[in-house]
C-alpha cells in the first residue's frame, strides 16, 4: 500500500505540473485554478508543509529500512497512527511528529524564509 500511496502522489504531482504547463490547453485547466482560489495561499501553504514533512517521515523510514512497526517500537506512537499520518488522513500533533522524526535521526527546524 505504501508504494502505491506514493505512486499516486507522484502521478497526481505529474498531473498537475501537465495542467500549469499546459494551462488553458488542458483540460482540467479551469478546475486547477478554481481550486487554488477555493482555499487561502496560508491553507495551501500548511497543506504543501504537511505533505512535505510526511513525505520526509515516509522517505527517512524506508530508506533505513524501517517498517511501521518497528517505527512503533522505537517511538512508543502506534502503527495505526504511523499509517494515518503517513497517508495524511489525520491532522498530526507537533509533537508525534517530532519524535517520530526524532526515531529517524530527524528533527523538524525553524528557518527564516
Amino acid at each position: 500500500m505504501d508504494k502505491e500511496y506514493l505512486e499516486a502522489i507522484a502521478q497526481a504531482e505529474a498531473n498537475l505540473n501537465d495542467i500549469e504547463e499546459r494551462g488553458e490547453a488542458a483540460i482540467g485547466g479551469d478546475a486547477i485554478e478554481f481550486m487554488k482560489g477555493f482555499f487561502t495561499p496560508e491553507e495551501n501553504a500548511a497543506c504543501d508543509l504537511r505533505v512535505a514533512i510526511m513525505s520526509e517521515i515516509v522517505k527517512a523510514r524506508k530508506e533505513q529500512g524501517i517498517t511501521q512497526q518497528r517505527l512503533e517500537e522505537i517511538s512508543g506512537i502506534r502503527q495505526p497512527v504511523i499509517a494515518r499520518m503517513e497517508k495524511g488522513s489525520v491532522n498530526t500533533k507537533i509533537d508525534t511528529v517530532v519524535r517520530v522524526l526524532a526515531k529517524l535521526g530527524k528533527k523538524l527546524q525553524v528557518v527564516d524564509l
